[in-house]
């Protein structure tokens, strides 16, 4: 069984990570190899807590028929899995979690969903938009997928030449909220690997630093935040060229002087 970068995947490799590459069938062969390694069975309870992270396992009676088909039927894949060092085997039904809300999101899962598929989660999120998902949410999805929004009103949004239009040329999947005669586009695009940064700690403790010799850089003042903010009641007649909010592209007669500025900020 290998990944995408050709790893071969055994349960002594198995992280939290990997395992969501892997499916039902999978975790079934993959507890049948390592029945006849001896060093293999202290780490039984181990391997069933990382498999638990992305699957759904529920004990079956062996000789009850009717709990096997009923969960059959449900999408579980029933087998035989030894999790005990006296030889004996349970049935176990094994299901993939699934990723239906925005609180199924995982800094481990996050890598193994599609733009498509994560905007469809989002779209699930009671129509509140990105500023409705908690800081945290907004910090593991920006962990695996580039970000960005604009909220126009709807006859503007697509215009051509605009924000849209060069996103989706970019590759960028789009989902569309309406809000009153406003839209709000979130726009998303799986993050390379390599541009995903690392962080590393230094081994003393923070406060045991000197300005001269700690390792932390120093972090610039916040900027103050001049966007004009969308009403929230959305009324037509309160709403103006003036006065709408876009976090990418604050749109005015001059065009090209709107473009240079969403590209900076």
């Amino acid at each position: 069984m290998k990944q995408d970068n050709q790893k071969v995947i055994t349960l002594k490799t198995l992280t939290k990570n990997n395992v969501w590459d892997i499916q039902e069938n999978d975790v079934i062969k993959l507890w049948e190899g390592i029945e006849k390694e001896v060093d293999a069975k202290v780490n039984l309870q181990h391997y069933l807590d990382i498999i638990r992270t992305a699957f759904l396992m529920e004990k079956v009676p062996a000789d009850k028929k009717v709990i096997k088909d009923k969960y059959e039927k449900m999408g579980y894949k029933v087998g035989a899995l030894k999790v005990v060092d006296n030889g004996e085997k349970m049935m176990w039904a094994i299901k993939k979690r699934p990723i239906t809300r925005v609180t199924d999101l995982t800094y481990e899962n996050i890598h193994h969903i599609s733009a498509a598929k994560l905007l469809e989660v989002v779209g699930r999120n009671f129509g509140g938009g990105w500023d409705s998902l908690s800081q945290s949410i907004q910090d593991i999805i920006e962990n695996g997928f580039e970000i960005s929004t604009t909220t126009l009103p709807k006859d503007r949004l697509r215009k051509p030449g605009g924000l849209y239009e060069k996103k989706v040329a970019d590759g960028f999947e789009v989902l569309e909220i309406e809000k009153g005669t406003w839209v709000e586009a979130i726009f998303a695009k799986v993050k390379p690997l390599a541009e995903k940064p690392k962080l590393t700690f230094p081994s003393k403790h923070e406060g045991d630093l000197d300005d001269e010799e700690g390792d932390f850089p120093l972090l610039d003042d916040e900027e103050e935040d001049d966007e004009l903010e969308m009403p929230t009641d959305f009324s037509d007649e309160e709403m103006t060229e003036d006065n709408y909010r876009t976090t990418f592209e604050i749109e005015t007669d001059e065009e090209e002087e709107s473009e240079n500025l969403s590209d900076d900020l």
